[in-house]
Parts: C-alpha cells; structure tokens; sequence
C-alpha cells in the first residue's frame, strides 16, 4: 500500500474494558491465533515456498467453514520476471443476488536477506479473514458474502501502477469481465489492523457513502477511540475495484510504531498486534455487513 498525509494519534481504551467481549461472534484471541500460525511459516513473498504452504493452510482452514472455495490464479510480469500468484476465494451464497466482500492480502514483501515475517502487514489481514470465516458460517446471510485473500500486493520495487496490488488488480479485471462486479454492494479491504495501538483513519479515496457508514457502526457502538476523525489517502487492494465502479472502503492502521518505524522492518512482529484490535474491526464489520444487507 501507499500513503499520504496521515495525522499523528493517541489511542484509548477499548469499551470492553480491555478484553475481548464476552460472547462476541468475531474472537480476536482467535484472529490472533491465526495470525501466529500464519507469522510461523516466516516471509512470505509471493511465488516463494512459505507462501505455497500457507496456501494450504488456509485452503486447508477453509473446508470446515461451509464456504464454496475456489483459487484465482495468474502468473504477474514484475519487475524480478514472471511471478506465479494465486488469489484464494471463499463464497458463502445468500439469497438476494447481490454480494458483499471482505479482503485482504496474505503476501509480505520481498526484502531479501531481511527476516521480514509481516505480522501485522499481511499477517493480521490472514488471520482476520480465517476468523471470519468462522463467524459467517455461524450466521444467516441475505447476501452473498465473499472472503478473498489477495496475493501480491506487495510492490517488488518502489510502488507503481505496474508493480504492486497485482491480486487486486487481476480479479477485479476478472470479476469484471464475468459480471461479478455488477451484483457487489460493497467491498472493504483490511490491511494492518492488528497493531495495539489501533488507529483508523478515514481514506480520503474511499467511497464516501461506505466510509461514513463503517465510522457511524464503530461510534454506534463504542469504538470511535479506533475509527478516527482524522483522514488519509491510501492506495491499497481496494483501488483497482473502486476504479471499475464498485463502492469501496479501505481500512488500514498506518502509523505502526513510532513514526509507523515497524512498516517495512524486522520490527514488524507478533509482539505488536492485540486481540482486542482484531475484535474491534471484525465486531464493527460484521455490524455493517448486517446493515449492507438490508439495502437493496
């Protein structure tokens, strides 16, 4: 992802008092368990043998979740050569016709001779997505709701239109192309949102309606230490969707570590990242999913 303008932020306490809340659907003791397990296999770049096993890891995760699973895979011209990607899909069908998607990217950057494992970069997104894949299993859909793993959204070199979100961009192409794009009523991509001292600001290249709609849901319930008033230009797995037309929503926490010193960096460990921010976005989400159901 890229950034621009970010507004510096202290971050309070969480309205359950500091632990997950007792009998929430979404568990960040779960999500972080995930997250762990996904950190074990160590750098993940794309095309690597560490991202190949986590790809059946989570293939593996997802065949008890009810989902129908398919792969989206395409092999990216980078700026190291050719790079075979693979973007993971898990379909829960609704009744409606329309669909909602919950994204994320499971691939680390390529920092050679760096041990650079992505706990919160590409770590917290993995982990996320597998614990809500749990959670929507357990509920009633009136949409279909998508989960889908992004590969390659990490740039190989400095970050261009033509190296980086290379996942995002091919399905959405895809989806385009199949006419999926036109049934989705939203998409929200999390990205870096395991960090302890959570803090979301609002992205100025967000769908402003999408936007709104999640700070609202986070203030309704008690969150707004966390979704804050601040705002931010990303560019993230959500642009190559939003550029099609659908409406779109990035949430990413970056300011990770002093002066955001974790980003990029051997710093960017398991020792950062918070149950309790994990149970926040995926409480918050999951609220609006409820919401994005009942449009029409």
């Amino acid at each position: 992802m890229t950034f621009s303008g970010a507004l510096q932020v202290t971050v309070l306490t969480l309205a359950c008092a500091g632990t997950p809340c007792a009998g929430a659907p979404f568990s960040g003791e779960r999500a972080l368990a995930h997250t762990r397990k996904v950190v074990a296999f160590g750098p993940r770049p794309p095309g690597s043998p560490a991202i190949r096993k986590l790809q059946s890891h989570i293939l593996a995760e997802l065949k008890t979740s009810g989902a129908q699973v398919s792969t989206d895979e395409f092999t990216a011209s980078t700026p190291v050569g050719p790079v075979a990607m693979k973007n993971l899909i898990a379909r829960w069908p609704g009744k409606s016709g329309r669909a909602v998607v919950f994204s994320g990217h499971y691939d680390t950057k390529s920092m050679p001779g760096i041990p650079f494992v992505g706990a919160n970069d590409g770590g917290s997104s993995t982990g996320f997505l597998l614990e809500m894949a749990r959670a929507l299993a357990a509920r009633p859909r009136v949409d279909d709701v998508y989960l889908v793993w992004f590969d390659g959204e990490e740039a190989f070199g400095p970050w261009s239109a033509t190296d980086g979100i290379y996942g995002s961009r091919h399905l959405a192409a895809r989806w385009a192309r199949e006419g999926t794009l036109g049934r989705l009523k939203a998409l929200i991509n999390v990205d870096m949102i395991g960090d302890r001292r959570l803090g979301l600001l609002k992205d100025a290249n967000s769908t402003p309606w999408l936007r709104e709609l999640v700070w609202a849901t986070a203030a309704r319930l008690g969150y707004g230490n966390y979704f804050l008033a601040g705002e931010a230009g990303y560019v993230d797995d959500h642009e190559p969707f939003l550029k099609l037309g659908v409406s779109a929503l990035a949430l990413i926490d970056f300011d990770y570590g002093p002066g955001n010193s974790y980003w990029h960096t051997p710093h960017d460990t398991m020792d950062k990242l918070s149950a309790q921010s994990f149970e926040v976005v995926g409480t918050v989400l999951l609220e609006v999913l409820k919401t994005l159901e009942a449009r029409r």
